[in-house]
């Protein structure tokens, strides 16, 4: 049986960063609206609404009553963490190949941000140890910020990973963002000033860290013949592919030197039936600099175990480099949308539509989704028509 070849026709966006007086489910019903008209569609021409939020749980299914979206086919929640956004675009295309839905939009929103406290206290408040994580927390891994810490080290005692490696990615995704008006920082950065940034977890300093950000991304998924008919560039879904290890905690494990993405990513290539030296452009999750590097070793853009020295090499990243990655900012430096932050600036890419930092060719872009500590991957393959 041919599977129905699927498109996202609609992107939508709020306004992004430290943007306050609007709850989530707001956000989220702006940037629905958005995407609609993104793709020349009205409201009424969606039947599926999958809908996913942050920390702060602002978003549920009571958006489709806020939306005024009636007879619905597909309605649900989603919680995979980062990696939500590449699942909802998977659970999406394959709503459509069934015939259960023609037109699904998707939203991610979160509101943690508030004007009286910086991002660190939303994240830190958001939960309290209980159980098992209560032990941990005695231990001092409170947050995500340990736990990855923890990941990152055993990377660098395995494979000699060091601070330079990571100071490279930070560098070379501000490069990008700096040519991004959307993105929350675009002041250049140097190796002095990110050695120079306060400790946050050691080996993490402030700039080895994502954002914080409020608002909404939404995008509007229906089949690619359809696609072609709206207003925007197709942006066609090629493959995907999940993985959750569920192996966190395990002793003598291979916790922080493979993740998931080593098994998603060359099962989504093979859906595409594409490979690796064929992508154009690379949007991966960088809730961390070590994530994004452990991440593009997993995917093999660069050898396992020395993605550090490969990624740091004069000319391998930032724009002009010869490995196009998280050409937006990323999470680091652009905003912090969870799995919509890489898969937006994918879409926009695919368009043609990222203005100076376009790149020229981008007819086939991967991207990343990671949630939990390393715990969920999904990746997809997109590209042009």
């Amino acid at each position: 049986m041919t599977r129905t070849r699927t498109a996202i026709a609609g992107l939508g966006m709020s306004e992004l960063g430290k943007v306050y007086g609007y709850t989530a489910a707001q956000f989220a019903a702006i940037a629905v609206r958005d995407a609609a008209a993104d793709a020349g569609l009205t409201l009424g021409d969606i039947d599926g609404l999958l809908v996913s939020g942050g920390l702060s749980g602002g978003v549920g299914l009571d958006l489709q009553v806020a939306l005024g979206l009636t007879d619905l086919n597909v309605l649900t929640a989603m919680q995979g963490y980062g990696s939500t956004a590449a699942q909802m675009v998977q659970y999406a295309s394959m709503a459509i190949d069934s015939g259960m839905a023609r037109t699904v939009a998707i939203v991610w929103a979160d509101d943690p941000l508030t004007a009286d406290r910086g991002g660190a206290a939303a994240y830190a408040s958001a939960r309290l140890p209980r159980g098992w994580q209560g032990m941990l927390a005695a231990s001092g891994i409170v947050s995500a910020n340990t736990t990855y810490a923890l990941a990152a080290r055993r990377h660098m005692q395995h494979y000699g990973t060091t601070n330079d490696h990571f100071a490279a990615i930070a560098v070379a995704q501000r490069e990008w963002a700096a040519l991004n008006p959307l993105a929350q920082l675009r002041t250049p950065i140097t190796r002095e000033d990110y050695h120079a940034s306060r400790w946050i977890s050691e080996p993490f300093h402030l700039l080895d860290c994502c954002l914080v950000s409020n608002g909404a991304i939404a995008m509007i998924v229906t089949s690619l013949d359809r696609a072609r008919e709206l207003p925007q560039p197709p942006v066609e879904v090629r493959g995907w592919a999940q993985t959750h290890p569920g192996r966190g905690g395990i002793r003598n494990d291979d916790f922080g030197l493979v993740t998931g993405a080593a098994r998603s990513g060359p099962a989504a290539l093979r859906m595409a039936d594409t490979t690796l030296d064929e992508i154009d452009v690379v949007e991966v999750y960088d809730c961390y600099t070590y994530t994004a590097l452990v991440t593009l070793e997993d995917y093999g853009f660069v050898p396992k175990g020395e993605g550090g020295p490969a990624l740091a090499e004069d000319g391998m990243l930032g724009v002009g480099g010869r490995l196009k990655v998280n050409t937006g900012g990323g999470e680091l430096s652009s905003y912090y949308l969870w799995g919509m932050t890489p898969l937006s600036e994918a879409v926009i890419q695919a368009r043609g539509q990222a203005g100076e930092r376009q790149v020229e060719k981008h007819d086939r872009i991967l991207v990343s989704g990671n949630g939990g500590t390393l715990d969920h991957h999904a990746t997809l393959v997109l590209g042009t028509v």
